[in-house]
């Protein structure tokens, strides 16, 4: 695969390890390929610079260190994608500033959570999965609701 490893922690962003619930994810959780991480990156540093009264972004899984699969065995639901380092979950900044993801959607900053999620299809992600309670809308073709998403999205790129 030739995977990246994606900082643990930036300026823009904090690592959430959703099984360890705790900061930073582990580093075999969090590799992606170059242009992943390089356009993550640069998409939390604009939507940093665009809402500077948002905390750091959180950052979960994006896929293991030499991809394949990543199921149950990994904790937590698993991930039925995140296998090729195309995949990133990104948790929506909290109504509360703290730097941990949501547990419920009212914690989540809705309108944060809507200008994140336009940031990532501006970005160019071909699927933006979010969560169905949160109201959160986009082009359909891109931006679909489902289930187990209302604590983050998961943003998907071409390779």
């Amino acid at each position: 695969m030739g995977g990246v490893p994606f900082p643990p922690e930036g300026l823009d962003h904090f690592t959430w390890d959703p099984v360890l619930k705790q900061s930073p994810n582990r580093l075999w959780r969090r590799y992606g390929t170059d242009r992943t991480v390089a356009r993550v990156l640069r998409t939390l540093a604009a939507f940093r610079r665009a809402y500077s009264e948002s905390p750091p972004v959180g950052v979960g899984d994006l896929s293991r260190t030499r991809g394949g699969e990543f199921g149950r065995r990994f904790g937590g639901l698993g991930h039925a994608s995140h296998q090729n380092g195309l995949d990133v979950d990104v948790y929506y900044p909290r109504r509360d500033r703290v730097l941990r993801k949501p547990e419920r959607p009212s914690e989540v900053d809705r309108a944060l959570a809507q200008a994140l999620v336009d940031a990532f299809v501006r970005a160019g992600a071909t699927h933006v999965f979010v969560g169905p309670s949160l109201g959160i809308r986009g082009p359909r073709r891109i931006v679909q609701p489902l289930v187990h998403h209302d604590d983050h999205l998961h943003a998907r790129f071409r390779p």
